[in-house]
């Protein structure tokens, strides 16, 4: 045996989408608009859907096979039907293929709270003056304001 693998031919190519399931999920993802019932009432949930895929490539009888509701089964119709897949090369064929996906909904998160602070070190007090014995010691109060304020 030689060490190459065998390729396993098939007689049938189901479309591909241009850059596979990542670049598919991107596409959703830039273009899904979360509907504006949906966040009203903070829905959150999965929408599996089936479709079709020409022999050119294009998406077809969009279904909704299990939805949540609130605008968001028919948003997800509408980002599937802007898919477009690469037109697979099944020799002279014309063969349409249904496909199966799930678009998630869930409620942006709210940013975290950004907290400002700022540290201060207090000086060292001084130590008071020490007064010799004998001295006098006065107190003031001052006002300042207008007297009617402080009227008794």
């Amino acid at each position: 045996m030689s060490g190459k693998k065998n390729k396993e031919k098939k007689f049938i190519n189901t479309p591909q989408y241009p850059g596979g399931s990542p670049a598919m999920k991107k596409f959703i993802q830039e273009n899904l608009k979360y509907p504006e019932e949906a966040l009203e009432k903070q829905i959150e949930g999965t929408v599996y859907l089936s479709y079709t895929v020409t022999n050119e490539g294009n998406v077809e009888d969009v279904r909704v096979i299990k939805g949540i509701g609130h605008g968001c089964d028919s948003e997800s119709v509408r980002i599937i039907s802007l898919l477009k897949y690469e037109a697979p090369h099944n020799r002279g064929m014309k063969v349409r293929s249904t496909m199966k996906t799930r678009i998630s909904f869930r409620l942006p998160k709210a940013p975290a709270p950004v907290l400002n602070y700022e540290l201060k070190t207090n000086e060292p007090k001084q130590k008071p003056i020490v007064k010799t014995a004998g001295s006098n010691v006065y107190g003031y109060t001052i006002t300042f304001g207008n007297k009617e304020n402080f009227s008794n």
